[in-house]
């Protein structure tokens, strides 16, 4: 084999070409570039297919007179002209606005304070508290809006203790500020992370400077920390104000028996609950929820432009003591506590508790309830039992595929020199504005329509493609960072010996971003592992997974039986979560133990 030493490392992407440099012909022609061409065009073709594939078709049905399935047919825009006239969607635009402002306003107004007293403050058992925090973000906002029905119900524990104490219940969930209530609890802990995950970086300069001129604690809080949250509260604000008006979960358990659409349930309703649907009214109001979702991204990005105002992350990062805010932190204690209590474990604790007992009432003891025959009704009737099975196989596979697949994708965006490197980063990120309900309408259609689809619509590959499309952003932000993070003296050094991109990257690169990966992989499933939405349109009669079968359920009046499978689906993706998490550390305590080893012997040395 002919050996290659070029005089000088490869150029960096941008730079001019120089002789035996890695992007020359003769190294090309050498090292087989055409693998590495083929590579990356089909990674590219790939990522677009999966990403316009449920998109185009809900376009293309959104101005058509007949299904897309169905022969004939021609372009209209009576389609469009029939949803903002006829179908009285402009009240449901309002209701779905006022919502997603609600839980903005609410989610953050919990998540923000929290943030800065754990965060910036000397707070009683801070570390604990933290951890607390992300736990419902391994809980689906549907069981999460099921306990909460259990205990704040109409028929709930505590709302029938209050009733019997005071008469009535200073509360309703079948409302639009309760159903703003509820999705904001699952969302705080994502405003909480952006905005934890920020003051934890940040330097504390600003606030030194503050207290060396004479302000106070409280003071500082409010004129110098606060402020400079403004862009994670605005990142956070938005893309809780986007989910908000992509859930189906709250509109549909909550919004439905008080007669209240909005934007997914109309969708819901006019998809699955009509007997005779209406595809093309069904194809605009799903372009007008995609268009809306699209702009709000495009809004995010367009204001956070801005957010170098705020930078305070530098170079050299002055900590500084925590604040003390004296009697004042005891009455953030009673706010953090009340919620934690109120708003996640106390709703979890109890439905639990529910799947346990025939009943859940204040005016029994519950322990003279016990019983399991919610359980024995899930793994007595077999499409119950089929839905887990089909839940926990599609979170795996998923999750492997799609990391396996992100990872190529990352780096072909960020290790290659690929022309179109930064639309396919594009793309792989595309899929973020993308509601989960466009995601399965789509996908529904683009089967339908495309030759051989029948065979492949209501299958678990179905679901595996809809959810993986759903999660590829998350598998790019997961491995992205790390990418960026090794050196390109990496690859440089493989490919001067003659190694080409892929050989670079299949035993180097791939191997150093097995952490970024696992991670990714706990990610994606715990994503998957709560997903149903796209199912509501794709799953079959064999291919239902835990979302759509606790839906079923509770349209029967099963409560029991929901929260039995709502319990089981907490536990396994607790069991997941935890496994992952050992693995982890592990594996990061073996790559400190061998970091530390050559440290030792040069030292003895």
């Amino acid at each position: 084999m002919a050996t290659h030493t070029p005089e000088a490392p490869s150029p960096s992407r941008g730079s001019a070409p120089r002789a035996g440099a890695l992007g020359t012909p003769q190294y090309r022609r050498l090292f087989g570039a055409g693998r590495e061409v083929t590579i990356h065009w089909l990674t590219f073709l790939v990522t677009a297919a999966l990403v316009l594939a449920p998109v185009v078709p809900i376009l293309y049905q959104s101005i058509r007179d007949q299904p897309l399935y169905a022969a004939g047919g021609a372009f209209t825009f009576s389609n469009y002209a029939h949803l903002f006239t006829e179908a009285g969607f402009g009240s449901i635009i309002l209701d779905t606005l006022f919502f997603a402002a609600l839980t903005t306003v609410f989610a953050l107004a919990i998540a923000v304070p929290m943030a800065v007293l754990l965060e910036r403050t000397r707070f009683p058992a801070a570390r604990l508290f933290g951890q607390v925090l992300r736990w419902p973000i391994y809980i689906s906002p549907l069981v999460l809006a099921f306990g909460w029905i259990v205990v704040y119900g109409p028929a709930g524990f505590l709302t029938t203790t209050v009733r019997e104490s005071l008469g009535w219940a200073p509360w309703n969930l079948y409302s639009l500020p309760g159903m703003a209530f509820v999705e904001a609890v699952a969302q705080v802990p994502i405003a909480y992370l952006f905005c934890a995950n920020a003051l934890a970086a940040s330097d504390t300069s600003l606030e030194n400077a503050a207290r060396t001129v004479g302000a106070g604690p409280l003071r500082v809080l409010r004129s110098v920390v606060v402020p400079m949250l403004r862009p994670p509260m605005l990142y956070a604000g938005l893309l809780i104000f986007g989910t908000a008006v992509e859930t189906l979960s709250i509109p549909l358990i909550l919004g439905q028996p008080a007669e209240i659409t909005l934007f997914s349930s109309f969708l819901y309703e006019q998809g699955i609950d009509s007997v005779n649907p209406d595809y093309g009214l069904l194809g605009a109001a799903s372009a007008f929820m995609l268009l809306t979702t699209v702009g709000l991204v495009v809004m995010q990005v367009r204001l956070l432009k801005q957010a170098q105002r705020f930078v305070s992350v530098r170079g050299k990062a002055n900590r500084s003591g925590l604040l003390d805010i004296g009697g004042w932190k005891w009455l953030g204690f009673a706010f953090v506590g009340i919620y934690v209590v109120f708003g996640a474990l106390l709703p979890m604790i109890a439905l639990v508790m529910r799947a346990f007992t025939s009943l859940l009432t204040p005016l029994v003891n519950p322990f003279g309830l016990f019983t399991l025959d919610n359980f024995r009704l899930i793994f007595a009737y077999a499409p119950y039992t089929e839905s887990i099975t089909n839940s926990i196989t599609i979170a795996f596979i998923g999750a492997v595929a799609v990391t396996l697949f992100g990872t190529v994708v990352v780096l072909v965006a960020r290790r290659s020199d690929f022309r179109f490197a930064r639309l396919l980063e594009t793309t792989a990120q595309s899929p973020h504005a993308v509601p989960g309900l466009i995601i399965g309408i789509g996908f529904f259609w683009a089967f339908a329509w495309m030759p051989g689809g029948d065979a492949v619509r209501g299958t678990l590959f179905a679901l595996i493609i809809a959810f993986g499309v759903r999660a590829l952003p998350s598998a790019y932000g997961a491995i992205s960072p790390a990418t960026m993070q090794l050196g390109s003296e990496l690859d440089n050094a493989a490919r001067v010996v003659g190694a080409d991109w892929w050989r670079t990257v299949s035993r180097i690169l791939i191997r150093l971003l097995v952490p970024a990966m696992l991670a990714s992989f706990l990610l994606i499933w715990t994503q998957m592992i709560r997903e149903y939405a796209p199912a509501m349109f794709l799953a079959g009669a064999e291919s239902q997974v835990i979302g759509t079968t606790a839906i079923d359920l509770w349209t029967q009046g099963e409560t029991g039986s929901v929260a039995a499978l709502a319990t089981l689906q907490i536990a396994v993706t607790a069991l997941v979560a935890g496994l992952a998490g050992l693995l982890l550390r592990d594996r990061n305590s073996q790559q400190d133990k061998k970091s530390v080893k050559p440290m030792k012997e040069k030292s003895h040395a």
